[in-house]
């Protein structure tokens, strides 16, 4: 399908391991649209001056106590760098969403939101097999057991989301598609997101 302006930007939430990445991808060939996911650490750190590892590691700074001492620090004269990354990050998002394109997680569908920029918002979640599995495959873990890692990003995700929204991720109030990928497959579940943010 060729990129059509009638199409909203569709943002994909997930949790770890859903395999939220496959299926942007997936989807960008059903619709013919953009999609970005890794590609914000880039995009963010031209606009920011952060290194690119800096920006990588912002979820996991979070999640610490960082964020806070950070902000206890922070006054008139010294700038909070989460803060600012997130800035950067939502400058991206904003921009990508001036035409019709896939945006995977950075909090993206809330950001949209309040900014007034129609979208088709998707949580995606999968079993606890399914997201064991796909971490395997990612081989992001070293050598932590893949449960405790799972855990473990999963906590850095929820407490950027949290930081930065004042929501929870995956409350089902926040998105129009709630998906389980361990149930449809990749490709199904893409098509029935193109189906249904089409239709919408």
């Amino acid at each position: 399908m060729s990129e059509n302006k009638q199409l909203p930007v569709i943002t994909i939430s997930r949790q770890y391991g859903a395999g939220g990445h496959s299926v942007a991808k997936e989807l960008s060939e059903i619709l013919g649209l953009k999609y970005y996911d890794y590609d914000f650490v880039k995009l963010t750190a031209k606009i920011s001056g952060y290194a690119e590892d800096e920006i990588k590691r912002e979820g996991e700074d979070l999640a610490g106590s960082a964020r806070f001492i950070n902000r206890f620090l922070t006054t008139a004269s010294f700038s909070n760098p989460y803060d600012e990354i997130f800035q950067a990050e939502k400058a991206v998002i904003l921009g990508l969403a001036e035409k019709p394109c896939i945006l995977v997680g950075r909090c993206s569908n809330i950001i949209l939101r309040e900014d007034g920029v129609p979208c088709f918002n998707v949580f995606l979640c999968a079993s606890r097999e399914f997201r064991r599995n796909r971490a395997a495959e990612l081989n992001e873990n070293g050598n932590m057991d893949l449960d405790k890692y799972i855990d473990k990003r999963e906590h850095w995700r929820n407490t950027y989301y949290r930081a930065y929204t004042d929501h929870d991720l995956g409350l089902a109030s926040d998105y129009d598609l709630c998906l389980d990928v361990s149930r449809f497959g990749v490709k199904r579940t893409a098509e029935l997101i193109a189906q249904l943010a089409a239709e919408g």
